[in-house]
């Protein structure tokens, strides 16, 4: 039998893909076909918001020619793949003429000739749909979003909406963009709306952004009430509009990972979890302002927050709070979260210093993330027997928002309303988490 493997994006699957696929069976017996993952895709420049990995898998399936269909999730994997699957010959296009003569090696290397005139490329720039970004907000956030979307197909910020025209036009200036401090008018003139605002503002501006019918995504903390984060779901979901927290860790390829390899039982059944996130904050800032929900639980509770949530579960019993106060604002929190079959615990700091990890304990191993975790690119699974243990690396690009307004603008793009790496529900109790700290329930002064 004589296997031929080939590889692809297989984005926008179209006929010069299918003649491809068809070229490359005709070489052998058997053909297996690789995908490249969605991190290993970024390689191309810019983030995708078309088709995801499976949504190409299934595509690339349903022509008909492929025996059997891989993942393609690092460097190097080709060798890899070509050995394990004692593979005869390599193909691909002839775009890649030379390219990969190193594998002859390995295998027989055949380039395919390409059907000319059509691309994936091109086809995404006929059909992609341009959306003018507005942002709520001039602060440190704000200012790395704008050339974070610079690299997301679709996305282009037009205008900052600031109620302080200085403010405004200062940051308009410094990213080449229109300022407003009319929101209404602001809303008329965009297509999305990117909240970056000071935390108790959130509610109002996400409110009226549905309500002018404009897809969000809000920074954390999202709002600061369970009643308030169910209120802007629900008129998001009846007005079909996505509203998504921006979360930047959920979307983050490693810490996906570690939530799937948890999922899968690698470490056994999960019975702690420890989440850690601290920052020195020099006064005067927002930070420690009471006046403006400052606080070491308001900032970095949501992270610390959405592991243990994302790895344990909405189904928690009971928490309690140590904080220690500084100005009427918690400058340390450590709090304790109790499941039927497990327990967590999280610290934040922005006036007390602490190590930043996040640790996974389970009933055969545990999962060891250092700091800083919340954008983490490297883990390790480890076990009793230190042999097993292993490591993974993932890439951390830029100031990592590139993969929530990803994220956000599939969405959009694929009429999805529900997002798997941050549900609405998840969202909603991290919300309720941080109210009942900010209500004082089951919170001790130390």
């Amino acid at each position: 039998m004589t296997r031929v493997i080939t590889y692809g994006t297989y984005d926008l699957l179209h006929q010069g893909h299918i003649n491809l696929l068809k070229r490359a069976k005709e070489l052998g017996d058997y053909l297996i076909v690789g995908v490249t993952s969605d991190s290993f895709d970024r390689g191309r420049g810019k983030l995708n918001v078309r088709n995801n990995v499976l949504e190409r898998v299934e595509a690339v399936k349903a022509t008909g020619y492929a025996d059997e269909v891989i993942i393609e999730d690092y460097l190097g994997q080709k060798i890899d793949d070509i050995q394990n699957y004692d593979v005869d010959i390599f193909a691909i296009g002839s775009d890649w003429e030379g390219k990969f003569d190193y594998l002859s090696e390995y295998c027989k290397v055949v380039y395919l000739p390409r059907t000319e005139g059509i691309s994936s490329t091109m086809l995404r720039e006929e059909s992609q749909t341009v959306y003018r970004i507005g942002v709520v907000g001039c602060g440190r956030i704000a200012n790395r979003f704008v050339p974070e979307t610079k690299v997301v197909n679709g996305a282009e910020v037009t205008a900052v909406y600031n109620p302080d025209k200085a403010e405004s036009e200062s940051f308009a200036q410094q990213h080449g963009l229109s300022a407003y401090t009319n929101y209404d008018v602001f809303l008329n003139d965009i297509d999305l709306v990117y909240v970056a605002s000071p935390h108790l503002t959130h509610y109002n501006y996400v409110m009226k952004a549905l309500s002018a019918e404009k897809h969000v995504l809000c920074e954390i903390p999202f709002v600061l009430s369970k009643e308030q984060a169910l209120e802007l779901y629900k008129l998001a979901e009846e007005r079909n509009l996505v509203l998504l927290e921006a979360s930047k860790t959920a979307f983050c390829p490693a810490f996906g990972h570690i939530v799937t390899l948890v999922k899968s039982g690698i470490i056994g059944e999960v019975v702690d979890v420890k989440s850690s996130l601290s920052k020195m904050v020099p006064p005067p800032t927002r930070e420690l302002d009471s006046e403006q929900a400052g606080g070491a639980m308001n900032e970095h509770g949501p992270l610390t927050l959405l592991a243990i949530i994302k790895l344990l579960g909405i189904d928690w019993l009971d928490v309690d709070f140590h904080s220690k106060m500084d100005n009427g604002v918690d400058i340390y929190t450590k709090g304790v979260i109790n499941y039927p079959h497990a327990t967590a615990s999280f610290t934040v700091g922005i006036g007390v210093k602490t190590e930043g990890n996040l640790v996974i304990s389970g009933t055969k191993g545990y999962i060891y993330v250092p700091a800083p975790w919340w954008l983490t690119s490297y883990f390790e699974v480890r076990y009793e027997d230190q042999t097993k243990n292993k490591k993974y690396f993932y890439s951390y690009d830029g100031e990592g928002l590139r993969y929530e307004i990803q994220e956000w603008l599939s969405m959009i793009v694929n009429n999805r309303r529900s997002c798997y790496k941050l549900r609405r529900r998840e969202s909603v109790v991290i919300a309720e988490i941080i109210e009942k700290y900010r209500n004082g329930e089951n919170v001790t002064e130390i």
